[in-house]
């Protein structure tokens, strides 16, 4: 069932995105070569506690983690390690914030240290791809709007969409419906409607769409060893346009 959510929930929304937003360009202060994804995970970990917030994916289906940290080849729900990062990594940092009841998530790949034209590419499409999509989240669209703008520009572009994981809709549980794929036709799927608060999280790759699953049962890493990169907001359906709860451009340093 889509659920559309009142305006008391959006204003919760708003606050736990704010933080959200501000915990990931602190992140981006941060991360460099030597760092790990571990000491990255304690710093959300700490960041939110000290803001009266918590990780709502850890103990998300016994997830262990306060962030699911996604590095090179890895699609997404990578765990947290100890292993170095070196220059020219590229990691996605996924987080899902609780801030008093109001829920927010949002993804955001980094580069370590210094980039390559290919690197700076593969992250071009990717987050363009993600507002190409936010775009048509426009009450009286349907779905399959988003997804058919985000596949035909990302694959226009030389690169693939993941299909086996999707946007979703959220608060005041994690994952709500409606599923937002990525990829699809415009003008199918469900209208949307003013007040539904949704995700949007294109994962796009270098090589190949398809996904394997890691022995930890999370992990989706690419079949052909090929980078992936995912830029994610959470947004209202509006009817003065897609309300991004998550955005960083009006983060003060």
């Amino acid at each position: 069932m889509i659920t559309r959510k009142s305006k008391r929930e959006i204003e919760m929304m708003q606050e736990a995105g704010e933080l959200l937003a501000r915990c990931h360009t602190e992140i981006a202060k941060r991360i460099k070569p030597g760092m790990t994804t571990k000491e990255i995970d304690a710093f959300v970990e700490s960041f939110l506690a000290e803001n009266g917030a918590t990780p709502e994916q850890k103990g998300y289906n016994d997830y262990p983690y306060a962030t699911c940290a996604s590095v090179n080849d890895e699609i997404c729900h990578g765990f947290p390690r100890d292993e170095k990062l070196t220059n020219g990594d590229i990691v996605t940092v996924d987080m899902v914030v609780n801030l008093n009841g109001g829920l927010a998530d949002s993804a955001w790949t980094y580069v370590v240290g210094q980039p390559d034209e290919k690197t700076e590419k593969l992250l071009e499409v990717t987050k363009t791809s993600l507002y190409k999509g936010i775009e048509q989240a426009m009450p009286g669209n349907r779905i399959g709007d988003i997804g058919h703008a985000i596949q035909q520009y990302a694959e226009a572009e030389g690169f693939s969409v993941v299909r086996e994981f999707t946007g979703h809709g959220i608060g005041p549980t994690i994952h709500e419906d409606p599923k937002i794929p990525h990829f699809g036709l415009a003008g199918k799927g469900p209208r949307l409607k003013e007040g539904t608060v949704i995700t949007i999280e294109p994962m796009i790759n270098e090589g190949a769409w398809q996904s394997k699953m890691d022995d930890n049962n999370w992990t989706a890493r690419t079949v052909d060893g090929k980078r992936s990169a995912q830029f994610e907001h959470t947004l209202v359906i509006s009817k003065e346009g897609p309300i991004i709860l998550t955005d960083q451009d009006n983060i003060e340093d």
